[in-house]
């Protein structure tokens, strides 16, 4: 179970707005979050990753705390071997394919399992400047899968992928997240795409400094 009650204020161009969510989660559950540009999707999955830390509240996970503002208890990211899917997909310019997984794990039948579903199997030598948006968006998925994590965050993650390769790889992955009991929450601006992955939702919405998520 992940339980999440925080606050964070927000600087936007509508001003300052209030992020205030209390959310539980149950463990191997996969969520979909929606919501306006500048609501809070991307900032609520960093607080979750450690990336940025909330004004108050308190993150729980699997009964292991990663943030209390009451005693001042913070789990640096490193350490809450989260896996987490960037928007920008924040991939390694001087590693190829295979160094971006093997950077993560040295489980080799695990890293071929993961080019299999993500069908890089050759390209494993191509650097990411060589390799098109949507192979970048999987490697991006790979790597975050390759610590086989049990909370995976992911902001954005087929926004590249042409509708075959997006069905395929949801498919793909909707069995992979049951086999590792892994809870995921998915940021996306296309509710659709989803549809077939998620079977839970959550939305956030604008607020402003008086108001509450």
């Amino acid at each position: 179970m992940i339980s999440i009650d925080i606050e964070k204020k927000l600087r936007t161009y509508k001003g300052e707005q209030l992020l205030k969510i209390a959310r539980q989660f149950p463990t191997g559950s996969i969520t979909k979050i929606y919501g306006p540009s500048g609501a809070g999707k991307t900032t609520f999955l960093k607080i979750i990753a450690g990336f940025v830390r909330p004004e108050k509240g308190r993150i729980i996970v699997d009964g292991n705390i990663w943030y209390d503002s009451g005693p001042e208890l913070f789990v640096p990211p490193q350490k809450r071997m989260a896996g987490f899917v960037f928007q920008d997909y924040a991939l390694f310019p001087n590693m190829n394919v295979l160094e971006h997984l093997e950077y993560a794990t040295n489980d080799n039948d695990w890293i071929k399992t993961l080019l299999s579903i993500g069908k890089l199997e050759n390209l494993i030598l191509h650097k990411p400047q060589y390799l098109s948006g949507g192979q970048q968006q999987r490697l991006a998925i790979l790597r975050a899968l390759a610590i086989k994590p049990k909370l995976l965050l992911m902001d954005e993650p087929f926004s590249a992928l042409d509708p075959k390769m997006k069905t395929d790889l949801i498919g793909k992955l909707k069995i992979l997240f049951d086999e590792l009991k892994c809870t995921v929450l998915v940021v996306s601006h296309n509710q659709q795409e989803l549809e077939e992955l998620a079977e839970n939702e959550m939305s956030i919405t604008d607020t402003n400094d008086n108001g509450q998520v």
